[in-house]
């Protein structure tokens, strides 16, 4: 990270984001932070870059050393129409795309010279009880569709000497939201239960390892093109409840039938009831050390 002086962040204030900034600003690296609002939820000494969601000014660019490109609408929450759909994709394909273009139309001398971008393990679709490493092709459906065009979008900055990550991430474990807040409130309650069978595969990370492998991407210049964030050991969906309902000391014997998410959330279920058993074979060959491990330490210092 010695080298890395100035980053920008798209969805600095996120889960994720919020964390990477506090850490990079730990690292000594100056950080400008994209945001819709004012920047009044930022850390004191973050530069505040006012964007529409999609498309940032290049001279909020010039002269950064890197870029991390976390924004992104979430998955589930709202209804899943066509219009819900539209905000998914453009809030990934079309603000990558407009982020590369803005790379483009600065001096080469003035250019970024890496550009992590988010991606997601949707890329892969259910795949049953196939490994999937990076080199895995990409599998069917909306979310697979997305993250294909997503990384198209973020290669492309490869074409102005730019060095490109793309992070296939997992379900990101963090107390400050994402999944975990409203599985745990769930469980609290008496109402947890695993998602239809239970057997499908459930690709996680801790969000501490994940900014590790954020800061990992910007400063080691071996890191590129695609790379899975996801911990070391998966495990299946009826495994991580039995572990969450332990963790929060209570019972979990309310499954919830694959129809009544199908009711709810359209083929969006199959992203929570399809399997994935997506390996972190790149992180580990570059060296990666995962400092959350397993499920069990994951709960534990996020609940």
């Amino acid at each position: 990270m010695s080298e890395v002086r100035t980053v920008l962040v798209t969805g600095a204030t996120g889960l994720v984001g919020g964390r990477l900034v506090r850490a990079l600003l730990a690292d000594r690296v100056a950080v400008r932070a994209v945001s819709r609002g004012s920047g009044a939820r930022l850390p004191h000494g973050v530069a505040a870059v006012q964007w529409d969601g999609v498309r940032v000014p290049p001279a909020a660019l010039a002269g950064c050393h890197a870029v991390v490109h976390l924004a992104g609408e979430p998955v589930f929450g709202g209804l899943p129409n066509e219009a819900r759909r539209e905000r998914i994709r453009a809030s990934r394909v079309e603000s990558t795309r407009a982020l590369v273009a803005a790379l483009g139309e600065l001096p080469e001398a003035a250019r970024p010279r890496t550009f992590v971008c988010a991606s997601a393990i949707g890329y892969y679709g259910s795949r049953g009880e196939e490994l999937l490493p990076e080199s895995a092709a990409p599998g069917r459906g909306f979310l697979a569709d997305v993250c294909v065009a997503w990384e198209r979008e973020a290669a492309a900055a490869a074409a102005h000497g730019v060095r490109v990550v793309s992070l296939r991430i997992g379900v990101v474990l963090a107390r400050e939201g994402g999944a975990l807040v409203p599985i745990a409130r769930a469980f609290r309650l008496g109402a947890g239960g695993k998602l239809g069978d239970g057997q499908q595969w459930f690709p996680w990370i801790h969000v501490d390892d994940l900014v590790a492998m954020i800061r990992a991407a910007l400063g080691d210049e071996r890191w590129s093109g695609p790379v899975n964030a996801v911990g070391p050991n998966p495990v299946r969906n009826e495994e991580f409840t039995r572990v969450l309902a332990r963790a929060v000391r209570r019972p979990a014997w309310i499954p919830v039938p694959g129809f009544a998410l199908r009711a709810v959330l359209g083929d969006l279920a199959d992203e929570l009831l399809g399997s994935r058993r997506v390996v972190p074979e790149r992180a580990t060959q570059l060296g990666f050390r995962f400092t959350v491990p397993t499920l069990e330490r994951a709960l534990e210092a996020e609940l």
